[in-house]
């Protein structure tokens, strides 16, 4: 038998790439048995590269959307969950592209691909197929974080979505999802009409449901990483919900299950492992907020 093996390495983009990729995650899992894992939602655009083996998504998020192959993919935001089908063993490099890069690097805005993911080499061309090709040549994590940086590098440009539209968003993720759209259309100057309908075009959701989808985020990382004796009803009111059951109804919606079954059925993806326990920064990488992403409840009875 394979003894299983996890390596998740983080790093820090250069500088001039920063104000759109929040990180790089390298990752490779081996001795696995086959199966199928989740994609979920995130605040994050999905941008992978697989070394080795394709992705293969045999369920869209989009019903319409036919299962397929992809060396690099690139998707939207999302308010439900992909499969991926694996071998057991996987290996890349996931980008952790915030939606307002996506004019900048792709010259569209975030919401044309939303709820769609496509190869990146349909929307850049040949450097998209660039980037897959040299990471397969590459070995070692800072030598393939380096190729990110070169190739993305020369996608970068001077896109950028509205400032009021950066504003709602920025504070949409800073408040953890808890932001209420009164209030975030008081402090951007908008209507909540106006804002909902530049927020939707621009990233493919509204504001609610973005707020949402970052609110699950976090309590989805939060319930892989916590002790195993903190609650789900625990993490409910720290993430900002009514109560278990609102969280619940959320990870169905969101997740396509349970809590519970989320937890119980899937193996180790680049969602939930960027920045965990077993991750190891390098390279100077800014985790941003995901050492807070832990429960620590000591004097539980």
């Amino acid at each position: 038998m394979v003894e299983r093996c996890e390596e998740w390495v983080l790093a820090a983009p250069v500088p001039a790439l920063r104000p759109f990729i929040e990180g790089y995650c390298g990752y490779r899992l081996t001795g696995f048995p086959p199966g199928l894992h989740r994609g979920l939602p995130s605040r994050h655009m999905t941008f992978i590269v697989s070394i080795g083996d394709d992705i293969d998504v045999v369920a869209q998020t989009d019903p319409a959307q036919s299962p397929q192959t992809y060396g690099c993919v690139l998707s939207g935001l999302q308010a439900s969950s992909a499969l991926i089908s694996h071998s057991g063993d996987q290996e890349g490099v996931a980008v952790e592209l915030t939606p307002l890069g996506s004019r900048a690097l792709f010259g569209m805005p975030a919401g044309e691909l939303w709820n769609l993911s496509v190869e990146l080499g349909d929307v850049v061309g040949a450097t998209g197929r660039e980037l897959w090709e040299r990471l397969q040549r590459t070995v070692g994590w800072e030598e393939r974080f380096a190729v990110c940086d070169a190739v993305l590098g020369r996608l970068a440009g001077d896109g950028a979505p509205a400032p009021e539209l950066r504003f709602a968003w920025e504070t949409v993720v800073a408040s953890r999802g808890e932001v209420s759209v009164r209030d975030l259309a008081d402090d951007s100057g908008w209507s909540r009409q106006h804002l909902a309908r530049r927020f939707r075009s621009e990233f493919g959701l509204t504001p609610k449901l973005a707020a949402r989808v970052v609110r699950f985020e976090r309590a989805q990382r939060m319930l892989r990483r916590s002790p195993p004796f903190v609650s789900i009803a625990q993490v409910a009111a720290v993430c900002g919900y009514y109560d278990q059951s609102h969280l619940t109804r959320d990870f169905v919606a969101l997740a396509g299950c349970t809590p519970t079954e989320l937890l119980a059925g899937d193996v180790p993806s680049v969602q939930d492992s960027a920045g965990g326990a077993g991750a190891s920064s390098r390279y100077g990488r800014n985790q941003h907020d995901n050492d807070n992403d832990r429960l620590a409840v000591p004097h539980l009875p």
